[in-house]
Parts: structure tokens; C-alpha cells; sequence
């Protein structure tokens, strides 16, 4: 998987819902450095895995002065049963509208599992920097370690 975005190149303005029916914006996390991850879908294990140790770590990425955004295309209510299942504190977003963030980045795209196609969300994270540029990306994560791996580059960054 390619991603249609790479280190260097401005991330795209965006605006999602969020769990507590606000919004997001690429604006309201200008001014220091972001973790975007997207994830396939709420209460699976590999999702659930990724998101507790991304909120494991909320505090230390605070202290480095870096926001934590999770994505998927689950509505804003799975969210909200998400996070209160998992005792979740990173942050969710819902990236539900055709065309939106994740098509955008090419990390909405067409998979395969036992011989069926279908659209499916490959689990992917951007560093983006204060001034809104890529910093770094991660394709195809796999979710062991894969936090404090972002938090060690976050850090540095």
C-alpha cells in the first residue's frame, strides 16, 4: 500500500465528528505536532490493542507536546462504546463521509480476504509536524510496539 501523501508534503485540511458530536479540524491541531492512526473498526482485537496502547502512553505524548488522534469510519455512538469499553483517552475521530480523509490519503482502498473484495481501512499513522507538514508515515502497521515506536519519533522529530 501506497499512501497518495508522503514525508514532506502538507496534510490534507480536514474536518471529522467526534465521539461527544463536535468536530476536528487540521486546525485545531496546528501548532504542534500530531499523531494521526487509522484503524479498521472499534472492538476488534487488533484496533483495541492499538488504541489501549496509544492511550497508555496519552500522557507521555502530552508531555512531549503532541496530540493523538485516532480514525476509522465507525460512527461517532461506536465510538463513544468504544471508548467507555476500554477506558479509552486518546482521542477519536470519525472519518464516515465518502470521499474523506482516509480515501483522500489512500488509506481507504480496496482489500482482499479468503478469495472476497471489499473497501476496508489499512491501518496506517502519520507524524504530522507544527507547521502541518508530513513528518512521518507508517503503512501496513502491525500493532506490537507500534506506539512507543511513534512516541520515539514524535520525541526526536
Amino acid at each position: 500500500m501506497t499512501t497518495t501523501y508522503g514525508e514532506g508534503d502538507d496534510f490534507p485540511d480536514f474536518e471529522m465528528e467526534t465521539p461527544d458530536g463536535g468536530t476536528v479540524t487540521k486546525a485545531d491541531l496546528s501548532g504542534k505536532k500530531a499523531v494521526i492512526f487509522f484503524y479498521p473498526k472499534d472492538n476488534t482485537p487488533g484496533c483495541t490493542t492499538e488504541a489501549r496502547d496509544f492511550s497508555a502512553l496519552k500522557s507521555v505524548f502530552d508531555k512531549a507536546d503532541v496530540s493523538l488522534l485516532g480514525v476509522s469510519k465507525d460512527s461517532a455512538k461506536k465510538h463513544q462504546n468504544f471508548i467507555a469499553k476500554h477506558d479509552l483517552t486518546v482521542d477519536l475521530a470519525t472519518d464516515a463521509a465518502d470521499s474523506g480523509l482516509s480515501d483522500e490519503l489512500g488509506v481507504w482502498t480496496e482489500k482482499q480476504m479468503y478469495g472476497k473484495t471489499y473497501m476496508g481501512m489499512v491501518r496506517s499513522t502519520f507524524l504530522i509536524g507544527a507547521g502541518g507538514q508530513i513528518l512521518r508515515v507508517w503503512p501496513k502497521v502491525k500493532v506490537k510496539g507500534h506506539a512507543e515506536e511513534v512516541l520515539e519519533a514524535a520525541t526526536k522529530a
